[in-house]
């Protein structure tokens, strides 16, 4: 399915989570798609199964994913999943400082946003 980065300095449980955020946004896992159950998926990523869980758990509360009992976890409908606005804001603030370290290293204010938006039209591709 995915594969973890061991040099990150993302923690295995977030990653698990990117991966299948991703995977379910850009539509790879449809709405309703069969998650591989915790322990598939820890026996794939050699990783403990409460990492795994852990990672289920919180895509849950997130509404990334449904568990139905004695059936498996499940992709849900991304149109109804709603951004967390504290993360939102911590993220305005991460792109804000990459901004700002573009400007620090000497470009002018048209040449960072340039660049930011470069980036940003680049992943639409």
């Amino acid at each position: 399915m995915f594969q973890l980065d061991m040099t990150s300095h993302k923690s295995i449980y977030e990653q698990v989570i990117d991966n299948i955020k991703e995977l379910i946004m850009t539509g790879v896992l449809a709405q309703g798609s069969k998650l591989p159950s915790v322990r598939e998926l820890s026996k794939d990523l050699t990783i403990n199964p409460n990492t795994v869980q852990k990672a289920y758990r919180e895509l849950e509360r997130e509404g990334f994913v449904y568990t139905a009992a004695g059936r498996g976890t499940f992709a849900c409908d991304k149109s109804k999943i709603r951004p967390d606005p504290r993360r939102i804001e911590e993220i305005e603030k991460e792109i804000l400082s990459a901004f700002k370290s573009l400007q620090y290293l000497g470009l002018s204010y048209e040449e960072a946003r340039n660049i930011v938006i470069e980036v940003i039209e680049e992943e639409k591709k």
